[in-house]
């Protein structure tokens, strides 16, 4: 019976060396992946308005960015459906009097993110509406959309669940 041929203690080494070199790059992306950098968040228009964990990190984030324009209860600023003197609406209400319920989870997420301007296509659209992108994460932004949902009375949640439903369903989705 022949032998198997030996290998030289070269091959060996270069073997081993690149075995180890495998062994450490899927421990990095083993880590990476767990620690969720780089991994989209896929929370984005998921609104939780019935989870007390995610309606009270809402109210906190909206008390630190958003109350100082939308008002402490979402009630918005005087006269928002008219340009002020430098042309741009004041900020509108958050609760059942405004409008934020009339839109899905989808465009408010995305409004939020970034913009009304991108939303609507128009890169010259003013507002004083700041874009959140790189300021809060999609979780974050989610929580406070949720905690503007639970502030509405439970007939408006369920007509804007509606809007989320016929969303879903319109074409082009």
């Amino acid at each position: 019976m022949a032998d198997a041929p030996a290998t030289s203690p070269r091959r060996s080494l270069l073997t081993w060396s690149l075995g180890g070199m495998l062994v450490v790059l899927l421990m990095a992306a083993g880590a990476y992946a767990l620690s969720g950098v780089g991994a989209r968040d896929n929370t984005a228009g998921v609104l939780r308005p019935d989870d007390p964990q995610v309606v009270t990190l809402g109210a906190r984030i909206y008390t630190q960015h958003c109350a100082a324009c939308h008002g402490a209860r979402g009630e918005g600023q005087p006269n928002w459906r008219e340009h002020g003197p430098d042309g741009r609406l004041p900020a509108p209400p958050h609760d059942e009097s405004g409008h934020t319920w009339h839109h899905p989870d989808a465009q408010l997420f995305a409004i939020t993110k970034y913009g009304l301007a991108k939303l609507i296509q128009q890169p010259d659209y003013q507002t004083h509406m700041p874009v959140y992108d790189g300021v809060l994460s999609d979780s974050e932004i989610n929580a406070v959309l949720s905690w503007i949902k639970a502030q509405w009375p439970k007939e408006i949640q369920a007509r804007h669940d509606q809007v989320n439903a016929q969303y879903q369903k319109s074409p082009g989705r």
